[in-house]
């Protein structure tokens, strides 16, 4: 069994502890989800397991053999590479024998007769053959495809930043390594390519750790749960939604012993008032269970809980009104004859498309974008808080006091009552011994909750919100999508996370590019339900190459299969029978092992993965039959 140990691990960053003393173990085939408030190190701890960051005490336990792949929140590719280059990086024996074979065949596909060419493909086969990376080739193929990137030879400079987050999946998913540590992994994919992931990481057969505000993703994807939290992790053996309600019933049961400790402590305390004095052995340990209780008070800590309950400004009966929209941005129709009427207490959810124009839309309704044709009528009354993609600039030299003082030194809550800066922060989950602290020592997703703070705080009544679940953790969303369903104003959401599309959105623009733009009354989840296809943001091709075998565009003009297609035609009814077999052979070996629950579990995952190669073998055999 391949295992990842971690024994006594602490860190710490500058007076912040970040994990004191923990320790767990990956064993193979786990998948994990690591779950925690912005801010308490989740990122600091995968980057100490793949030993990009240091620590202060402890080690991590693995097999010489165990290889861990890494994708970071913020993909890290380098600009200059292609994105073959970028993909097929890598020094194991299987990358390196896909990247030989891969480039082998480009240049047979490109000089078929070139002799120099034939023989580098036939050593880049048998390289293959000696490493058996078929099956690595099949599955690349099968990801690129999924991830929607077609062009192999594109720089990586020229990438949208949605674009780079695919080709780094994509990296590090052909690497099919031991571990897979995946930071975000949803952030920027659509809905079907969401949907493929959670299909392909529940049958990957390494292991898995996860964080991810995708709470619908951690349900079907993970099977264990770890909770970072001052410095301390909680294991929780099941999926997102067993965590929740297993944590509900530990907070629960720690209150209880919590306030047993409280009534021992006020009764003891009484005594040592009485003038209690250390005269036996007896009351010396009496003294000393004392000032045990004294220190373990309040134990039932948590990660707080976000209390939003800011008071908003009057808002009339019209608050948007989109008449005979017209946009177009670098050729590329946004919005076409486009209407639209938003109105108080309208909860509008917008998804769809990358690049097709969500953001634009709220950009045009927040003035900051002036439209080609048509009319945006604004409400008098509308006052917006626009929490956008990119953080506002933040000085880094300013406390956090006094970045909410700009705003005012209190507001005025539903209830009439008048809160403090200090007290708003506390409810935002920053302690009170992180008020005085410069911004520049938080955390990115602690930035981002200071900044929906500083929002809120100036009482508007309509909310634009642009991806709001790419960075606030997963107990601010639950409390703002709380505070949403309360709100007396409107609110627009761009998002591609159906749960809080699910929770705060009942009518939804699905933007399904070149201006055309679907209204549909209902969640998500409906919507989905309904076999509605939203195509992937593909890494637009200049130039379609074989590495990818995506049906082909040149199908009409196509008259012959070309030297490497005969050659795969040679032999690829062999390969299906090959598959078949297999396929009935684990069957088979599946009707034996009807009592062993583990190797069944197992043995159907094979079973899968075999039926998906061959699906895919049979497409191929369609396409070359054509022409055979």
């Amino acid at each position: 069994m391949k295992d990842l140990k971690v024994i006594g691990l602490t860190k710490t960053y500058g007076e912040k502890v970040l994990f004191d003393d923990i320790s767990f173990t990956i064993k193979e085939g786990d998948r994990v989800g690591l779950i925690g408030t912005n801010g308490t190190g989740k990122s600091s701890l995968l980057r100490v397991l793949t030993e990009r960051d240091g620590s202060e005490a402890g080690e991590i336990q693995m097999p010489k053999d165990y290889r861990i792949g890494y994708l970071e929140q913020q993909t890290q590719l380098n600009p200059e590479q292609s994105v073959f280059d970028a993909v097929f990086e890598g020094d194991t024996p299987i990358l390196k024998a896909l990247r030989h074979y891969e480039i082998a065949l480009e240049n047979l596909t490109l000089d078929s007769m070139n002799e120099a060419y034939q023989r580098a493909y036939s050593n880049a086969e048998q390289e293959m053959n000696r490493e058996d990376a078929w099956t690595a080739d099949t599955n690349a193929k099968t990801i690129l495809n999924q991830l929607g990137i077609h062009d192999l030879e594109q720089k990586v400079a020229t990438l949208s930043g949605g674009q780079k987050k695919r080709v780094g999946l994509a990296q590090v998913l052909i690497q099919a390594p031991d571990l897979l540590i995946l930071d975000e992994p949803t952030n920027h994919l659509d809905f079907e390519t969401i949907t493929w992931l959670e299909k392909y990481l529940s049958n990957y057969k390494g292991s898995l750790l996860l964080v991810t505000h995708d709470r619908y993703f951690l349900d079907r994807v993970v099977n264990r749960m770890i909770e970072l939290a001052h410095g301390k992790i909680t294991t929780y053996t099941g999926n997102y939604e067993v965590y929740v309600k297993e944590r509900a019933e530990r907070m629960l049961e720690m209150e209880k012993q919590d306030q047993k400790r409280k009534q021992m402590y006020l009764k003891e305390l009484d005594w040592m008032r009485a003038g209690a004095k250390a005269r036996t052995t007896k009351q010396q340990a009496r003294i000393d269970r004392f000032h045990d209780l004294e220190g373990n008070l309040n134990q039932a800590k948590t990660d707080g809980s976000v209390e939003i309950v800011m008071d908003g400004s009057r808002l009339g009966k019209r608050v948007f009104e989109l008449v005979d929209a017209g946009l177009t941005l670098e050729n590329h129709v946004i919005l076409n004859n486009f209407n639209l009427l938003v109105q108080t207490k309208d909860r509008i959810g917008i998804s769809g498309l990358n690049g097709a124009g969500k953001s634009t839309l709220l950009n045009v309704l927040a003035g900051r974008m002036i439209l080609d044709s048509g009319k945006l009528v604004v409400g008098e009354t509308v006052k917006i808080a626009y929490y956008t993609q990119m953080t506002e600039d933040m000085d880094p030299n300013k406390r956090l006091v006094q970045y909410l003082q700009e705003v005012g030194e209190e507001i005025e809550t539903t209830n009439g009552e008048r809160v403090s800066v200090t007290e708003l922060l506390e409810q935002f989950l920053f302690e009170r011994h992180m008020h005085g602290a410069l911004i520049g020592k938080l955390s990115g997703g602690e930035k981002r909750r200071l900044y929906l703070l500083k929002l809120l705080m100036e009482r508007p009544n309509v909310l634009l919100l642009d991806e709001p679940t790419n960075d606030l953790d997963i107990a601010t969303l639950t409390v703002l999508e709380d505070y949403i369903e309360t709100f007396p104003g409107a609110v627009i959401s761009v998002s591609h996370d159906r749960y809080f599309l699910d929770k705060s959105t009942n009518k939804l623009l699905m933007f399904e590019g070149n201006g055309q733009v679907t209204p549909y009354y209902g969640s998500i989840t409906e919507f989905l339900k309904e076999d509605r296809t939203l195509k992937v943001e593909a890494v637009v091709p200049t130039k379609t190459i074989n590495q990818v075998n995506l049906v082909e565009s040149e199908t009409k003009e196509k008259k012959k299969l070309t030297f490497v297609e005969q050659k795969e035609w040679d032999t690829i009814e062999d390969d299906i029978a090959k598959i078949e077999k297999e396929i009935e052979e684990l069957k088979e070996a599946m009707a034996q092992s009807n009592s062993d629950f583990t190797k069944l579990q197992e043995l159907q995952e094979n079973v899968t993965h075999l039926e998906e190669e061959l699906e895919a073998k049979m497409d191929r055999w369609e396409f070359l039959s054509q022409f055979a």
